[in-house]
């Protein structure tokens, strides 16, 4: 690796979760650039020691490390492709970008082989803990790729993380991520309906939600998302309807594939597909308050 490249970190995406990462990395004292299509998410990037720079290529070609942030496995798999001649003319300066999208694993082991062929590497490295993980390097991280790729990449894993699990190889970390989305999406549906049920049965579903939360019926999603963006009305997690639905279609299409049999996750795909009162761009937490009052 040139010793001009030792330790930058290129940030591709800027959005709600990148944003958090650069500030992050930045805060950890590596030098971080950051891309973003958005001229106000540079313009914010910059005012938190993250160097913006106008093209990804300049990302590529200045980056030991690559964060990407991206919406799906076809941004994520065009932003590679379509730098290939960089990677092929930085061969013998070992590159590794670990995308934190929530992608999807073939497109994950494909991109690890062709990278890996040029003597670079990549990680799928999909996260939760929601902005506010991103901007404190509290995320958890569910990485599928080479034991040496992870290893290379561990500083700054170490800084965006308070849980790295090293799930397995290529794509293990996307279909980490597609069953724990699939989950939390199971979760907001039943939780909401539990509440109405205690609601329609006479019992206040704030004193309903403690007795869960105290109980076995807990989850995250009752523990941090009902309390705060849900029963308070906020509905501003920074997640949104769109992407929720994509994970859980991604997640069916991923029992479709290999064979699994999920009757009540295909019960959730569903709600979550025709929930068409909630717009994409809607927080995915109206979904629990949707359901809980009954419309």
């Amino acid at each position: 690796m040139s010793n001009n490249n030792k330790g930058i970190v290129g940030v591709v995406g800027l959005g709600s979760m990148g944003l958090g990462m650069a500030q992050t990395l930045a805060a950890s004292q590596f030098e971080t650039l950051g891309f973003d299509l958005s001229e106000e998410r540079r313009a914010l990037a910059a005012k938190s020691g993250v160097t913006p720079v106008s093209t990804i290529s300049e990302l590529f070609e200045k980056s030991a490390f690559l964060v990407f942030s991206l919406p799906t496995a076809k941004d994520v798999a065009g932003v590679v492709n379509n730098h290939i001649g960089v990677l092929d003319a930085r061969q013998g300066q070992k590159i590794v970008i670990i995308d934190t999208s929530t992608s999807e694993p073939d497109v994950s082991r494909e991109l690890a082989d062709k990278l890996a062929g040029l003597g670079h590497g990549f990680l799928d490295a999909p996260v939760s803990g929601g902005p506010a993980g991103a901007a404190s390097g509290k995320l958890t991280m569910m990485i599928g790729g080479s034991d040496e790729d992870v290893a290379v990449a561990g500083p700054v894993i170490e800084a965006m993380s308070a849980k790295a699990l090293h799930v397995g190889p290529s794509g293990a970390g996307n279909v980490a991520k597609l069953v724990n989305n699939l989950l939390a999406a199971a979760h907001m549906v039943t939780t909401s309906e539990g509440l109405k049920l205690a609601a329609a049965a006479g019992i206040d579903p704030e004193a309903a939600l403690r007795v869960l939360n105290a109980a076995s019926g807990r989850s995250m999603i009752s523990e941090v998302h009902f309390p705060t963006w849900i029963m308070s009305d906020r509905f501003d997690s920074g997640f949104s309807m769109g992407l929720m639905r994509k994970d859980v279609r991604l997640a069916s299409e991923l029992a479709a594939r290999t064979g699994a049999e999920l009757p009540l996750a295909d019960a959730v795909a569903k709600l979550w597909a025709g929930s068409t009162e909630l717009n994409d761009t809607d927080d995915f937490t109206r979904m629990g308050a949707f359901k809980s009052a009954g419309k």
